[in-house]
């Protein structure tokens, strides 16, 4: 079981460390915890069963980060809870080498995930953290217990978001986090994808791959981008997915930062060539061959301005184009899929101590070990876990950086520094010729 500091009589147990929810982020910092009896440690999750995106598990669908980036590999790869280890623990490690799948099956991901999660004691599942206060140390209260810690770790991750203009009120309009549950019995109706990143592209193509009576009338796929773009996956460009890159982003002007997050979108957001080929290809069997001219709509660049209901049950999507926004464009749907991503899950019950934290614009402030700034003692800290996208850049919420980012808030807790992987090839930071440097000193 997880072990607690030694608590006096009355006193509830002490932690040094304590965190909130359970997803890839925290499950990560769990298992690097794991069998350090100098960091006593449990972790809190509300769901009473584990889970990952369960809704949105379409067959098909597959990583789009390198099997090295699980929980643990890139801060321990000798790790007991690897993504190896667990292959090797399932007895299918030669199996998964000869599958020679192009990236890692999500679904299998998830698996991983969960077998991770089962190993470790200090997990506790079905228990929700309602505050977060501090008097000395911080105390967590749960929907079973109250524990005090000397850190807090926030790992709550993201929640689905759709913009105003959805109406999520019936099983005609749903988040594609819904997808497996919802998109069902669709033969003969009128589907519209909203959402040009890899959900809405995996979405589509569930969509158009279904075969016979399954198949709907029509399917339209509406995004805001000018087209329907590949994640860039190529070297120099996953030099961003470094710890380096993660630095130096973080000290970047503000403005820079936005910039760069808009500017580089697509080498986290961008779609799989395999899932865009794979579209091509279903399109061309189903228009040229198989002669189903009205079966796929595509409909990139362009600006949803409203929805509104139709006769019956449908619904009427009017969007703009971004080219020609005078032309006002209407797609006529039984059903929609919200592929539009997600935000950051409400942290509520930090509310008692709300008032002592920095904010950087929506976001929780925080250091270069992901503690948050505030006004209580250095020893005492809360970290955030996939919260600091502004802040740290398109890795944050990515799986590239999760077991670094959990090494780097290992090391602050024990108070240490684990050695760093070599740097990026390209030099991040601008550097002045010696000479400059030279006469800089001798001038101050």
């Amino acid at each position: 079981m997880h072990m607690a500091l030694d608590a006096q009589p009355g006193r509830p147990p002490d932690y040094r460390c304590v965190g909130v929810g359970v997803g890839p982020s925290n499950l990560s910092l769990a298992s690097l915890l794991h069998g350090r009896h100098d960091v006593p440690n449990v972790f809190f999750e509300k769901s009473r069963e584990f889970g990952w995106h369960d809704g949105q598990q379409i067959p098909g669908s597959s990583l789009q980060v390198s099997i090295l980036k699980d929980l643990v590999s890139l801060a321990d790869p000798t790790s007991a809870f690897s993504f190896l280890s667990y292959l090797h623990s399932q007895g299918r490690i030669y199996h998964f080498i000869n599958a020679q799948f192009e990236a890692v099956p999500r679904q299998e991901f998830r698996n991983y995930l969960e077998w991770v999660c089962q190993r470790n004691p200090n997990v506790l599942l079905g228990e929700k953290v309602t505050s977060v206060d501090f008097d000395g140390s911080f105390v967590v209260t749960t929907s079973k217990r109250t524990v005090t810690a000397e850190n807090v770790v926030i790992g709550v991750g993201s929640q689905p978001w759709v913009p105003p203009q959805a109406s999520l009120g019936d099983d005609t309009q749903f988040h594609v986090s819904d997808f497996i549950t919802k998109a069902k019995n669709l033969a003969g109706l009128r589907v519209g994808v909203v959402g040009g990143g890899q959900s809405g592209a995996e979405a589509f193509l569930d969509l158009i791959s279904r075969s016979g009576a399954g198949l709907p009338r029509r399917v339209s796929w509406i995004s805001r981008r000018s087209n329907f773009f590949p994640i860039d996956d190529s070297p120099f460009t996953n030099d961003y997915y470094m710890p380096c890159h993660s630095d130096h982003f973080a000290n970047l002007p503000l403005p820079n930062r936005e910039a760069f997050n808009v500017r580089h979108v697509l080498t986290s957001d961008g779609i799989s060539e395999s899932t865009l080929r794979e579209i091509y290809q279903v399109s061309y069997i189903h228009r040229f061959v198989q002669g189903r001219q009205d079966l796929i709509a595509l409909y990139p660049n362009r600006a949803l301005t409203n929805v509104t209901p139709t006769g019956g049950s449908g619904w009427t999507i009017t969007t703009r184009h971004n080219d020609d926004p005078n032309v006002v464009e209407q797609v006529e749907v039984d059903l929609i899929v919200w592929a539009t991503g997600f935000r950051p899950a409400s942290t509520d019950f930090l509310a008692p101590i709300a008032h002592r934290l920095q904010h950087e614009g929506l976001e929780l402030a925080v250091d270069d070990s992901f503690a948050v700034r505030w006004d209580g003692p250095p020893d005492r800290n809360i970290f955030v876990q996939n919260g600091a996208r502004q802040q740290r850049g398109l890795a944050d919420p990515n799986l590239s950086l999760v077991a670094w980012r959990s090494q780097r808030i290992v090391d602050r807790i024990r108070g240490v520094r684990s050695t760093e992987q070599l740097p990026s090839f390209i030099e991040w930071w601008a550097k002045a010729p010696a000479d400059e440097l030279d006469s800089e000193i001798r001038i101050g």
